[in-house]
């Protein structure tokens, strides 16, 4: 079977998150880190986290961005290889670390 890459976008909904503890970080990295290993064959790029901020290009020029009026903020990205949708919807609902609001848009690449 052929496998087909991934595009998973990471979003979150605006405002301030309350900061986890230390001892919630370490399990929350425990956590994160085991997803990783299990899934190891079909991530393909970590990709990462992006920064607050950015330019949005238009015809009629560049503005900062991304907007506050939205409900919903990307946050990052990653690249799964994965034989099918299914299975990248798998990769991505064992993810630990989903908020509320929080999303993951699973797009093919093609």
């Amino acid at each position: 079977m052929s496998t087909q890459r991934y595009l998973f976008i990471r979003r979150g909904t605006p405002g301030k998150q309350e900061q986890p503890s230390p001892a919630q970080m370490q399990e929350m990295q425990a956590a994160f880190a085991a997803w990783q290993k299990k899934f190891t064959a079909e991530i393909a790029d970590m990709g990462g986290r992006l920064k607050a901020g950015g330019k949005v290009l238009r015809a009629s020029g560049v503005t900062d961005g991304p907007f506050t009026e939205a409900k919903e903020l990307v946050g990052g990205f990653m690249i799964v290889a994965a034989e099918s949708y299914e299975r990248a919807v798998q990769v991505a609902r064992e993810m630990p670390g989903m908020t509320p609001g929080a999303s993951i848009e699973i797009r093919e690449i093609a």
